[in-house]
């Protein structure tokens, strides 16, 4: 078997998919890419068990074939060789011979054999949705998601579809964040929990632009498909909480500010503050919000005052700084408003637009518990 491929272009797609693999396995073959040659084209595949990426590269080829080559040792001859055509050559033990326009370079590769199965995708349903609502959601939902493998849903994304609406939901009980999109082309209701890391793995694939992706889901396992790319995960197998029920129906203080300066403040106090907690007392009088923090073992204080907008009584509730601040990156408007209740009660954070009812294809909603005022 034998075929040619630009080596930058190999590299750049080897890259694309190289975060599947899992150094940690148990499983030597996991450590390896499967290359697939048809029809001039090759198929490049890794995987975790739970998660299987493939891209699809145009070469020049006579004959068909497969063959699994080590990842790390591919990827990192790939890196020092400029843009050039390599030639590969695989004999029938499944030694590969690498050709460059200076030197010859041998791997031993496997047989493909032993490389895991594609997942099922029997019986599934499809919707399709722009690549940048997708990259939305992993951009203003993902990092609310928990990280603790006792509470398995917590730790991905939940979907939940409706009729040519999606609702998407990460939370990892101190904190949520709920983004719903209806640029989605759906007619059937569903919901399942996506794990986080082929969320991440996407993000590196998929464009940021308006191109359509196919999504088709079934009982255990999810596809998303692009051009030349698709990404196959394994769902989480739990029942998601329901995230209604910690989202306040009214909260009737809003005090508006300017994300950029509220999330620079925060940032300088927040470095005086206590690093088990990143506490930051928020109060709130009239148009004028303080924010202070203190660490009392180290003696270390901050504070500083900014101007506001606020509808309300005066009020001092305190937030996890670190927490708030990936809440303001996640939004894309100049100003935010945070809806309040009570010092004790959870606050909303949402992008603001001024009042304005403004035809938006997407709606997102944050919310965050506060913390118990120590100062």
């Amino acid at each position: 078997m034998k075929f040619i491929v630009s080596s930058t272009q190999l590299l750049k797609n080897l890259q694309q998919i190289g975060g599947v693999l899992n150094s940690n396995t148990v499983l030597p073959i996991l450590l390896d890419f499967l290359f697939e040659i048809q029809d001039n084209q090759l198929t490049v595949i890794g995987t975790d068990l739970e998660t299987v990426v493939k891209v699809k590269i145009d070469i020049e080829a006579r004959e068909e074939g497969k063959v699994c080559i080590p990842a790390r040792i591919l990827m990192d001859s790939l890196r020092n060789i400029p843009e050039q055509p390599l030639t590969f050559t695989i004999d029938k033990s499944y030694a590969v011979e690498i050709t460059s326009d200076t030197g010859k370079y041998k791997i031993m590769g496997e047989s493909p054999e032993n490389f895991p199965r594609d997942p099922d995708s029997e019986d599934s349903d499809s919707f399709k949705m722009p690549a940048t609502a997708m990259h939305a959601i992993i951009g203003k939902c993902l990092f609310a998601a928990g990280t603790d493998n006792l509470r398995p849903a917590m730790s991905g994304v939940f979907f939940e579809l409706s009729k040519n609406m999606l609702t998407t939901v990460a939370t990892d009980a101190h904190r949520l964040a709920k983004l719903t999109r209806t640029d989605v082309s759906n007619k059937k209701e569903a919901s399942f929990i996506v794990p986080r890391k082929p969320l991440l793995l996407m993000k590196g694939l998929l464009p940021v632009s308006d191109e359509e992706l196919v999504v088709s889901y079934n009982s255990k396992h999810l596809f998303v498909q692009h051009g030349a790319s698709e990404i196959m995960c394994r769902l989480i197998d739990a029942r998601y909480p329901d995230y209604r029920v910690v989202i306040p129906a009214n909260n009737p203080y809003k005090l508006v500010v300017n994300k950029n300066n509220f999330e620079l403040a925060l940032r300088r106090v927040s470095v005086f503050s206590n690093k088990s907690t990143y506490l930051v007392a928020l109060t709130i009088t009239g148009s004028e919000l303080g924010l202070e923090s203190q660490d009392t073992d180290l003696s270390f204080e901050g504070n500083e005052r900014m101007s506001c907008q606020y509808e309300g009584e005066d009020m001092k509730i305190a937030f996890n700084a670190k927490t708030l601040i990936e809440m303001l990156a996640a939004t894309d408007t100049e100003e935010v408003v945070i809806e309040l209740t009570s010092p004790t009660k959870p606050g909303i954070l949402r992008p603001y637009d001024g009042g304005e009812k403004k035809d938006s294809q997407e709606e997102l909603l944050m919310l965050l518990m506060p913390l118990v005022i120590t100062i």
